[in-house]
């Protein structure tokens, strides 16, 4: 089977998602998505959060160990359709929003993928 690049582009979006086609596993369905964005402080991460609370989205708030310049976390699970439109605009999405209170977007990951 060869690789589609317009629908799995090659970026890390795109790896991703030829990677779940490849299983057979349906991408149609919404899923929830954890998106991470972290924070140098407290203070910037409960702001982001309040703006997320605000437009109705799960998050949760954890200190971080994987970067002393970025101790905590903000992870935010909307649930969505798995194609690389829905997940490049969220990512879009956080980073722009995230950006005035220095926040360093962290990646994103599908649990219910994994089982």
């Amino acid at each position: 089977m060869s690789r589609d690049l317009t629908l799995y582009p090659n970026d890390p979006i795109g790896d991703f998602l030829w990677q779940i086609h490849q299983t057979g596993k349906e991408l149609d369905e919404p899923k929830e998505v954890e998106f991470s964005v972290l924070f140098p402080t407290q203070a910037l991460a409960l702001q982001f959060g309040q703006l997320l609370l605000e437009n109705n989205q799960k998050l949760s708030f954890t200190p971080f160990d994987g970067d002393e310049a970025y101790p905590w976390e903000i992870t935010a699970y909307p649930e969505m359709p798995l194609n690389y439109e829905n997940i490049s605009a969220y990512q879009e999405l956080l980073e722009t929003s995230s950006e005035p209170l220095k926040g360093k977007f962290d990646g994103f990951y599908c649990l219910s993928l994994q089982t």
